[in-house]
């Protein structure tokens, strides 16, 4: 294995693959370290001036706060970010894509809309906080690790699940934040991975259940049912009923076959959490190896975390189809710079602590390693957060970079599959759809593999390429999609992690 990585000719940096002392020598570099280099951490391969930028993947990842020798360590303590100028040119990297002739398949559950499931779930949602407890204890006595026999009679449903959430009142009836919250709801509710819905609410909230279902184009049927917890005579009652309810939806659910479908169905949301310096180097670029073959078997790819592309969306406006989708992301990129100058923030407020631990300086240095998990397909449309996804191929939906709010936007969306990769260890799931977790190094794999799908440390390792890894991932896709349990499935996580976008005033 080498002791350093360099990715591009033109860079000011090389990355650590292990920890460095003073007085080694880098013979690739021709450089002798000065001083300790965490793993994962940059060095410096030439002099540089203070006020002069730096570059990694040949692109500005800040500029250098004091100067910085030859083989010294470059991170918060001699960067800062770089207000900098990137010219915005669309289209200009587009190019056909070549699509498979023989698709890949894997075993779906087709819905009676023609959109394919992963898993087959019945929901018990909420239109405000006052309602979770009720809700939890209708899905809780279906629990299969608590009642054993409670859904014995029908094995081809995966469970019942509460998703709960802390909003629904003291809301703005006309904002965005209500507006934002129904869209999420509503896309829930008609998730592909849920057969059935059962809504919760309390009753005199602002978030009124009709109100979400209106602004869904929804209604009460066979497959989505609602009660509330005033007109039902309050707790105890309510919790009866809505177990009953829950149970007249189960023979139904249990009808389900799987079946062989074209991967074509197929729409995996794309995170990352806890990244470290070789996240832009092995899982990110790997999975987007694998969005590629997603791309070309006709499949859907989401990438999102706005303020986590803040810096790199110029090299994503260039490989948008028209100008009209690559000015779709400018106006999100513009929105979210005028939402944090109202707000009193800063879009570099980021990398977080863990990040910077792992080897992470500045936002710009984490965008450019975030957006290559989107592959190299191009950008085909743009979406907001939660809205519904009908295009094929690799897409962007604005969202937070906080990655169970961002995700839970890309299910509401249509996501039936998450594939998350880390390198500092993040502990993520996100029911209804199956989250795959991809490590970026061997370390946190040896360290963390029950929580961990696939490591991806071979490409730091020199023991696997990024091709290679892309193929195994793409396949765990479709094993995944299948019915094969990811790991965060197996540990439980999913229910806890249903974060909506909360924006606007609460009063």
């Amino acid at each position: 294995m080498s002791t350093t990585i360099r990715l591009h000719p033109k860079d000011d940096v090389v990355i650590a693959t292990r920890q460095l002392m003073s007085g080694v020598r880098i013979a690739s570099e021709d450089l002798v370290i000065a001083g300790l280099i965490p793993p994962g951490h940059k060095i410096a391969t030439r002099d540089i001036a203070a006020g002069e930028p730096v570059k990694r993947y040949n692109q500005i990842i800040g500029v250098a706060r004091e100067a910085i020798a030859r083989g010294q360590h470059v991170h918060t303590h001699n960067l800062s970010m770089a207000d900098f100028t990137r010219e915005h040119e669309f289209g200009i990297d587009r190019h056909p894509t070549a699509f498979v002739s023989s698709p890949a398949t894997f075993l779906g559950i087709r819905r009676d809309d023609g959109r394919v499931a992963t898993r087959n779930f019945i929901g018990v949602l909420t239109s405000v906080n006052c309602s979770a407890t009720v809700a939890r204890a209708i899905a809780d006595h279906f629990r299969r690790d608590v009642h054993p026999d409670a859904l014995a009679d029908y094995p081809n449903v995966d469970g019942v699940i509460a998703l709960t959430h802390g909003l629904g009142c003291g809301i703005d009836m006309q904002g965005d934040g209500l507006a934002i919250l129904r869209r999420t709801l509503s896309g829930y509710a008609v998730h592909p991975n849920f057969h059935s819905v059962l809504f919760v609410g309390l009753g005199c909230e602002t978030n009124q259940i009709s109100g979400v279902l209106e602004s869904g184009g929804l209604k009460d049927g066979s497959h989505l049912k609602s009660l509330t917890i005033q007109d039902s005579g309050g707790t105890r009652k309510t919790i009866e009923r809505g177990i009953a309810m829950v149970k007249d939806m189960l023979a139904d659910a249990n009808r389900v076959q799987r079946e062989p479908v074209p991967a074509s169905h197929l729409i995996v949301g794309l995170q990352c959490g806890g990244s470290d310096g070789y996240s832009g180097i092995s899982a990110n670029p790997a999975l987007g190896a694998a969005v590629d073959k997603l791309v070309a078997h006709g499949g859907t790819a989401i990438l999102s975390e706005t303020p986590e592309m803040y810096g790199a969306e110029h090299l994503l406006m260039r490989r948008a189809v028209s100008r009209e989708v690559g000015e779709k992301l400018l106006v999100r990129i513009k929105w979210w710079e005028d939402y944090c100058a109202r707000n009193g923030a800063a879009m570099d407020n980021n990398p977080s602590a863990g990040n910077k631990v792992g080897g992470l300086t500045t936002i710009l240095e984490k965008s450019l390693g975030a957006v290559a998990k989107g592959g190299t397909t191009n950008l085909v449309e743009v979406y907001e957060y939660a809205e519904r996804i009908d295009a094929k191929g690799f897409v962007f939906m604005d969202s937070p970079g906080y990655d169970p709010m961002s995700a839970t936007g890309q299910v509401a969306s249509g996501a039936n599959l998450i594939c998350f990769t880390t390198g500092r260890g993040s502990a993520y799931g996100c029911a209804p759809s199956p989250s795959l977790k991809l490590a970026t190094n061997s370390a946190l794999w040896e360290r963390q593999k029950e929580d961990m799908d696939i490591s991806c440390g071979g490409v730091i390792d020199g023991t696997a390429t990024i091709d290679q890894l892309g193929e195994q991932i793409f396949r765990m896709m479709l094993d995944c999609a299948s019915g094969k349990a990811s790991k965060s499935e197996l540990h439980g996580y999913g229910q806890s992690e249903f974060v909506p976008w909360q924006v606007g005033v609460v009063t």
